[in-house]
């Protein structure tokens, strides 16, 4: 496959915008991303595939449907129907007037946390008893309008059980760990923001999980245990795996993923795979720059609700790789999302995975190929280093199999990958 170099050019990093009150600091900036033909979106839907879509877009409505009639205590909607943590706004490093501000307007300090990267200070605050979550993100950008609030967005899975999807692929077979690495061989590192992992699988016997979040008690999950499977499968990695969720309906919330990633950019990880997907949020976009502008490769499944749905984050924000998913004849899923956000194609369906059981399940989803381009990545990037993080991507573009219209497409990226790893 040929690949034009200002579309490699555009891999690499973007530095997100610093808050006015942050130092100013030695910034990457790229060329925007170009309109891509719109090859690939569909033009219209037969009876036939438009029944078969039904079920599969409206997915995560339903999910988000059930999580909020269970928890409407806390959890709350913003405008667009997306769940957030009942009555707590996000506040992007306030300073001492704008706190004093919102301290006047009735609000408290719920938490506070700090992140290196981006010099970012993340503060949650409570709004003030009886004003709904929505008129208090108003009320604090009416009163300041320089500050940077926004919700704090839950996000979640995109993937599912494939239990009664239908396939005319063979049978899937389990995920296999690579061979144990030589112990001269430096250990390839992956982080994982998802639920937390069952590292007793005995899929990780040769593989070192260590956890975040919760108290330093994760609660295993499903999702997360099968999309490390896939990974530690792939790549015979150390796994370094933040439970965002802590067994909670109401898990992944903005604060939380914030946490999670400070903790792996303390640790120096370099590929880190987000399975999670949600609607854009202001803080989490600034703190996905500031890591991509390091030398962080943030892959992220592009979610599951229908070619023609919006862009779904954190895989459309700039800097992040987008992962689709195929089945095991390359088709891409008919839930798949599509868009300039897609950078790679890689199988997520007709897979084992394995299971809370000590065994595996058939699993679908944008959340099951994106392991694939991560392991892939982490192969190539040992450091944290931008230049060296765009090389990888511009390598990896240059291996895939283009399976849409010539050069990069909305549909595939720019193809499929990890196609002999399946």
């Amino acid at each position: 496959m040929r690949i034009r170099p200002i579309l490699l050019a555009l891999m690499l990093p973007v530095v997100a915008l610093l808050p006015p009150s942050a130092s100013v600091q030695a910034q990457i900036r790229l060329p925007a991303l170009p309109a891509l033909p719109l090859q690939g979106l569909p033009q219209g839907l037969d009876r036939t595939t438009a029944t078969a879509l039904d079920p599969l877009t409206d997915a995560r409505q339903l999910e988000i449907s059930r999580l909020i009639r269970a928890n409407r205590r806390t959890v709350d909607t913003d405008p667009n129907g997306e769940p957030v943590v009942r009555e707590e706004i996000l506040a992007l490093s306030p300073d001492a007037a704008a706190l004093a501000l919102a301290r006047s307007l009735g609000f408290s300090i719920a938490r506070q946390q700090s992140l290196a990267a981006g010099n970012i200070q993340l503060i949650v605050l409570r709004a003030p008893a009886g004003k709904s979550t929505t008129r208090a993100l108003r009320a604090l950008r009416a009163a300041d309008p320089r500050g940077v609030y926004d919700y704090n967005h839950l996000y979640t899975g995109s993937g599912t059980p494939a239990t009664g999807m239908p396939t005319e692929a063979p049978a899937a077979t389990p995920p296999e760990p690579t061979a144990p690495r030589k112990s001269a061989t430096p250990p390839i590192r992956i982080g994982l923001l998802d639920t937390g992992v069952d590292g007793s699988h005995p899929v990780f016997h040769d593989s070192r999980v260590r956890g975040f979040g919760c108290g330093g008690a994760p609660v295993a999950g499903a999702h997360g245990t099968a999309v490390a499977s896939l990974l530690v499968a792939q790549a015979g990695a150390d796994l370094y795996a933040a439970d965002v969720y802590c067994g909670a309906a109401a898990g992944a919330a903005v604060d939380a993923i914030a946490a999670a990633l400070e903790w792996l950019d303390q640790e120096q990880v370099p590929v880190i795979n987000v399975s999670l997907v949600g609607p854009r949020n202001a803080l989490l976009e600034r703190i996905v720059g500031a890591l991509t502008a390091r030398g962080h490769l943030i892959v992220a499944a592009v979610g599951n609700d229908g070619p023609a749905a919006p862009p779904l984050y954190p895989a459309a924000y700039a800097g992040v790789v987008g992962v689709t998913a195929v089945d095991a004849k390359r088709r891409v899923l008919l839930e798949a999302e599509r868009g300039p956000q897609v950078m790679f194609a890689a199988r997520g369906a007709d897979l084992m995975a394995a299971n809370l059981d000590h065994g595996y399940s058939a699993v679908r989803g944008t959340s099951f190929a994106a392991p694939t381009v991560a392991a892939l990545l982490a192969r190539s990037l040992a450091d944290l280093d931008p230049h060296a993080a765009g090389t990888a991507l511009q390598a990896l573009a240059q291996s895939a199999i283009d399976l849409g219209p010539r050069g990069r497409d909305l549909t595939y990226g720019f193809g499929l990958v990890g196609a002999d790893t399946r």
